[in-house]
């Protein structure tokens, strides 16, 4: 779209979305700059990350652009982690957006941007929004009420110290004295907050978005219905809308199952198969992914494990040939679908806030075993807030994994936690309709991106 530079005709909103281009961040917000788009076609909408990420994304017609940023992220030698890569890009993002911004503009005939869109990890969009003199909205990706945790962070602090005055002593206390995290313990904390490298490049990146979001004109939040409510954020945040599950605003394409997930599925029977999956960039430490596999064929169940080649190293000698008429490894799962497929009895996951918003969604049951961030926090939720999951948050073991296994796919509570995961999905898909309380703020996010 290349939009014509007559000054006599009236210039149409200009939306510029910036993507924080890590782990599981640009599809979401993808998602969002979709349905947006949809709900806005008389508005410009650039859609800006690195151009590898961008590379994955489904294309769209009409108002909706991809542009990618300046400069790819610093290569950092091949020693360079991905905390060191994300680091150097944060430090880099203010010029890099801003240059984006005016490349957005003169991609469209010179038409400015009236509104700036973030993933709340670039924070740093505010500045280029204050300079350009136009709102700026962030949507924060993860789990709501981590947010809540990291705008107390200062708080936290002065009331239990950091780092190495935390952990054990005040592990298991409550954090009742804040609104909306009463059942929350100090341990469900992501690191970075009070104990962990407080110091490190993304922690100190996090503190600065807490103090940061509460200048953005509407903090955007993806959730699932009466999870949170909303007045547990109004004493932080001037405005938030939630919106719900983000890949159910604007789905994207069905994943091919390269694999056959879906036929090896297929020849099982009802709620029988135990599904894991650690997400693309978490992995157990090795003793425990031992243990996993001990217990799912102590077990005795079929089993489909998304697990990559190689990290497969870790298994036991000879699982694979003891196991192989009844579960599967594959590199990859066409995640979605396995887990709305009716074979499927437990989710085995380390309880990333995507993962869990599409279990629920496919009304499955969850045994959950976080590693880092808000992982814990979310696993806790899963337990003691939802009941629609067991917590193997102290770490897998064999015997402890049986256990919990034959308690979700063969007792009464495995059928009480999916009945509460089905209610759930009602509430959120009813808030996804016309009139519900998601669709009503997907509204009122429009009307103010696009300054109806």
């Amino acid at each position: 779209m290349v939009v014509s530079g007559d000054s006599s005709l009236p210039r149409p909103p200009h939306v510029a979305l910036f993507a924080f281009p890590f782990a599981s961040h640009v599809a979401p917000f993808y998602s969002l700059a979709r349905a947006l788009a949809a709900a806005a076609p008389s508005a410009i909408f650039s859609f800006v990350s690195t151009a590898k990420t961008l590379e994955s994304l489904p294309r769209t017609a009409g108002n909706l652009r991809l542009l990618p940023f300046e400069e790819e992220i610093p290569d950092g030698g091949s020693s360079a982690g991905l905390e060191e890569m994300v680091g150097k890009f944060l430090q880099a993002a203010p010029g890099k957006i801003r240059a984006a911004a005016n490349a957005a503009a003169a991609d469209v005939g010179g038409i400015p941007v009236s509104c700036v869109v973030s993933d709340a990890f670039m924070w740093m969009a505010d500045f280029v929004a204050e300079e350009l003199e136009v709102p700026w909205v962030a949507l924060f990706p993860g789990f709501p009420l981590a947010l809540l945790a990291h705008a107390h962070t200062d708080d936290l602090r002065s009331r239990f110290g950091s780092e190495d005055q935390v952990m054990p002593t005040h592990a298991d206390k409550l954090l009742d004295f804040i609104p909306g995290l009463a059942t929350m313990r100090v341990c469900d904390l992501p690191e970075g907050i009070i104990f962990g490298d407080t110091n490190s490049k993304f922690a100190l990146n996090i503190h600065s978005m807490a103090h940061r979001l509460p200048r953005a004109a509407a903090i955007v939040l993806t959730t699932l219905a009466d999870l949170e409510p909303d007045s547990t954020f109004h004493n932080t945040y001037s405005l938030t809308l939630p919106i719900g599950p983000l890949n159910l605003l604007s789905p994207p394409p069905s994943s091919p199952d390269k694999e056959n997930c879906l036929p090896f599925l297929d020849s099982h029977e009802p709620s029988s198969v135990v599904y894991v999956a650690f997400g693309t960039f978490n992995a157990l430490p090795p003793a425990e992914l031992a243990e996993l596999a001990h217990g799912l064929e102590d077990g005795g169940v079929p089993f489909l494990w998304s697990l990559k080649e190689e990290i497969r190293s870790n298994l036991p000698e000879g699982f694979v040939e003891r196991t192989r008429l009844r579960g599967k490894i594959v590199n990859w799962a066409p995640q979605v679908s396995v887990l709305s497929h009716p074979a499927v009895g437990v989710f085995v996951t380390h309880c990333g806030w995507n993962s869990v918003q599409e279990s629920i969604m496919s009304d499955m049951v969850m045994l959950c075993r976080p590693i880092f961030a808000e992982q814990r926090m979310i696993g806790r939720a899963v337990e003691s807030m939802w009941g629609v999951g067991t917590n193997l948050d102290s770490g897998i073991t064999r015997e402890a994994f049986v256990s919990a296994m034959n308690g979700v796919l063969k007792g009464d509570d495995g059928k009480k936690m999916r009945k509460r995961a089905v209610e759930i999905r009602e509430r959120t898909e009813k808030a996804l309709l016309p009139g519900g309380s998601f669709s009503e703020n997907l509204k009122s996010l429009v009307a103010l991106v696009c300054r109806i």
